[in-house]
C-alpha cells in the first residue's frame, strides 16, 4: 500500500505522484520478453479493451503491457497527458462503471485503512490524520492483509441462499419449509383413507 498524505488532492498534486509510484513498481517488475512482435504487444493491449464501454485511442507503437490499473472514473484520470504517460509506461487503465466504485478494492483498503486510522480518537488537525494513516499503511506493509474476491461474505450470502425454499417455481421464498402434504394426506383429507 502506498500513501501520502495531503490536505488538498488536485490533478497537480495526485498525477506526480501517481507516475512517481508507478513508475517505481513498473521498473521493480521483471523485463518481458523482447523478442515479441510489436503485434502481440497490441493483442495483449486490444483484449482489455474489448468490453470496455470507454475506451481511449491507443498509439501506434505500444510496449509490452506490464501493468493493469483500476481507477474510478473522473475526469482527471482521463487526460490526455496522464493516458499517454501510462500506455508509454505499459499500464493499461481501466475505469470503474459510475455507481460501480464497489469493483475498486481501494475503495475497501481505504475504509479499513481509515478505521484503524481514526476511529476512536479525535484528531484536531489535518496533520495528525495524516501521520495516523501513514501510520496504519506502514503497518498494512509490514503484515498485509490478503483480499480474496467473495470471501466471508460472499460464503454467508451463499449460505442465507440455501436457506430458502422457493415457492411453485417462482420468483417468490420462504424461510422456512412449507411441509408439502404426502399422498396418504391427500387421500385421509379427502375421505378415501379412514385410518
Amino acid at each position: 500500500m502506498r500513501v501520502k498524505g495531503v490536505t488538498s488532492c488536485t490533478n497537480a498534486v495526485l498525477l506526480p505522484w501517481l507516475k512517481e509510484q508507478l513508475g517505481a513498481i513498473v521498473d521493480a517488475l521483471p523485463l518481458c520478453a523482447t523478442s515479441v512482435p510489436s503485434a502481440a504487444h497490441r493483442a495483449a493491449w486490444m483484449v482489455w479493451q474489448t468490453d470496455l464501454s470507454r475506451r481511449f485511442t491507443l498509439r501506434a507503437e505500444l510496449p509490452p503491457l506490464r501493468m493493469l490499473l483500476v481507477l474510478d472514473n473522473l475526469v482527471g484520470h482521463t487526460n490526455p497527458e496522464w493516458v499517454c504517460w501510462c500506455m508509454d509506461h505499459g499500464i493499461m487503465l481501466l475505469y470503474t462503471p459510475l455507481g460501480g466504485s464497489w469493483l475498486n478494492m481501494a475503495e475497501s483498503i481505504q475504509r479499513v485503512v481509515k478505521r484503524r486510522a481514526v476511529e476512536g480518537t479525535h484528531p484536531t488537525t489535518p496533520t495528525m490524520i495524516i501521520d495516523a494513516l501513514e501510520a496504519v499503511a506502514a503497518a498494512w506493509n509490514r503484515n498485509p492483509t490478503p483480499f480474496v474476491w467473495g470471501g466471508k461474505r460472499a460464503a454467508r450470502r451463499a449460505r442465507q441462499r440455501q436457506r430458502r425454499h422457493s415457492q411453485g417455481g417462482s420468483g417468490a421464498y420462504t424461510r422456512r419449509t412449507i411441509p408439502r402434504p404426502t399422498v396418504l394426506q391427500e387421500w385421509r383429507r379427502s375421505g378415501q383413507v379412514t385410518h
